[in-house]
């Protein structure tokens, strides 16, 4: 996936960098046996999940065809390999 840019995106980085946190404050209070404190960090994980989908709707996201297009130059290098 890393030749696609999956996931190479202001919309992947920021909803995951959000959840990430949301999942450090929840395994702190969990720890530390504070329930409103671990709920808390599980809203922050699925607020990091919304952010990621609403900067992807915003057009900060992956474009829809960029799948079809990495396969389409997978394709052509493959088929200019094999003419050699």
């Amino acid at each position: 996936m890393a030749g696609s840019s999956h996931g190479h995106t202001p919309a992947a980085w920021t909803g995951v960098t959000i959840s990430f946190i949301g999942f450090c404050v929840a395994g702190a209070f969990m720890v530390m046996a504070q329930p409103v404190g671990f709920w808390a960090g599980v809203a922050v994980v699925f607020l990091g999940g919304v952010v990621g989908w609403v900067m992807s709707a915003m057009g900060l996201g992956q474009p829809k065809d960029a799948h079809e297009l990495f396969q389409a130059k997978v394709a052509k290098i493959e088929s200019a390999g094999a003419k050699s």
